[in-house]
């Protein structure tokens, strides 16, 4: 019979402890590589989304027509605004949007930039490099949308020009209408900020903005509610601006 010297496990207990040991510490590193994998997958996913979104068109069948009223797509390579006259089809966005919304509007301007954004993002960063985690968070997850209009005097100024029948125009027209929280007199519900300067101001959206609708995506909605060929879903400008002419 053998004795175990005081202190010394056996063998093939020391073994199993190092085998379930090894087991443990193998099960964690594969948990961890699948949760960095799965990570790396969410962004490589949206920008495959994203992209393919942009090159599938909806409303294909459209075509400019020769005449109608111009509209204006505008873009700073990050976020896209939609340009309107203030007066036309006997659409008059005065009448919604008062000029005593805004601080000094150039008494030459005849036309207004419309826009959709996150409330942090609109109304916290005036700069990007104002911008933080926080902002960067709620524009992804989902926070309240915002609608930020501006007076313009010369709208071809680095935009994209749609040409629009009358019917396809007070659809646009209607579609961004309806995004814009309306008071009892039917009037939209400025926000108190200053603004960016003296001739736009902001106001409370309809809905949420988050990493699936976008701005940009916002943009394309108008464009096809109103019937014209616009990309599938296209959260970045350049997978909306392309499909339009240089004004």
């Amino acid at each position: 019979m053998m004795i175990r010297k005081a202190g010394t496990p056996f063998s093939g207990q020391s073994e199993r402890v190092l085998m379930t040991r090894r087991r443990r510490r193998t099960r964690k590193a594969n948990w961890g590589k699948r949760l960095t994998l799965a990570l790396l997958a969410i962004p490589a996913l949206y920008l495959l989304a994203a992209l393919v979104g942009s090159l599938v068109p909806v409303n294909r069948s459209w075509a400019e027509p020769p005449q109608g009223t111009t509209v204006f797509l505008i873009s700073n390579g990050v976020h896209t605004d939609l340009i309107l006259p203030a007066e036309a089809q006997g659409l008059d966005w005065r009448l919604l949007l008062p000029r005593a919304d805004f601080a000094a509007p150039d008494p030459r301007a005849r036309w207004i930039a419309f826009g959709m954004g996150e409330r942090r993002v609109y109304l916290e960063t005036p700069r990007w490099r104002d911008i933080r985690a926080g902002t960067i968070w709620a524009a992804l997850t989902g926070g309240e949308r915002v609608m930020h209009v501006e007076w313009v005097s010369d709208p071809a100024w680095h935009a994209r020009a749609i040409r629009l029948r009358p019917e396809e125009y007070r659809r646009l027209w209607s579609g961004i209408r309806a995004g814009f929280a309306l008071d009892a007199n039917g009037r939209a519900r400025r926000i108190d900020h200053p603004g960016y300067g003296r001739d736009d101001a902001f106001y409370k959206g309809v809905g949420r903005a988050s990493a699936v609708n976008t701005c940009n995506v916002w943009a394309a909605d108008r464009l096809r509610l109103a019937g014209i060929r616009t990309s599938l879903w296209s959260p970045f400008a350049q997978g909306l601006e392309w499909r339009y002419s240089k004004a």
